[in-house]
């Protein structure tokens, strides 16, 4: 894996496969689709998510009209929220008319029918104190799963 991020460009899509510790990455430049599926408890969060964000910070140059970053973790520990906080930042400094950033969140569906009014009002503000000053129109996307992952039921929230 990191070889493949010293020999990465910012114009090039990243694949790496997921480990039992870190996700499946696969961000693609020119669809604007940035992937993260399965678990993310590495050892060493800054490793596998510093060269992640700096491809973002080259990404978001010449970015797609519509950026999609979908979050499809099963499980995630403290560090990796820091480093997903530090990315949805990032791209939502993407500036140009038009521009739309999407951040997909997935969630076991018994989660989801569970969530309240107050609890997606609490998850926008946390989206909110994360972003701050957008420069971009920001969406989320909240997916109810089954135990193999399949979209079950889903809501968008614009911001």
């Amino acid at each position: 894996m990191e070889t493949l991020l010293k020999t990465m460009s910012p114009d090039h899509n990243i694949l790496i496969e997921g480990s039992k510790k870190t996700p499946k990455v696969d961000f693609d430049f020119r669809t604007g689709e940035m992937i993260l599926t399965g678990v993310s408890i590495p050892e060493n969060a800054a490793k596998v998510y510093e060269p992640l964000l700096e491809w973002i910070g080259e990404y978001i140059k010449s970015p797609q009209p519509v950026t999609n970053f979908r979050l499809n973790l099963e499980y995630y520990n403290s560090s990796t929220t820091l480093w997903l906080a530090k990315m949805i930042k990032a791209l939502s400094r993407i500036k140009g008319d038009g521009y739309l950033l999407f951040v997909h969140m997935y969630m076991n569906i018994e989660d989801y029918e569970e969530l309240e009014a107050d609890e997606v009002k609490d998850l926008m503000g946390s989206l909110m104190n994360i972003v701050d000053d957008p420069t971009v129109s920001i969406g989320i996307k909240v997916y109810g799963t089954d135990e193999s992952r399949k979209v079950l039921k889903e809501s968008t929230i614009l911001i």
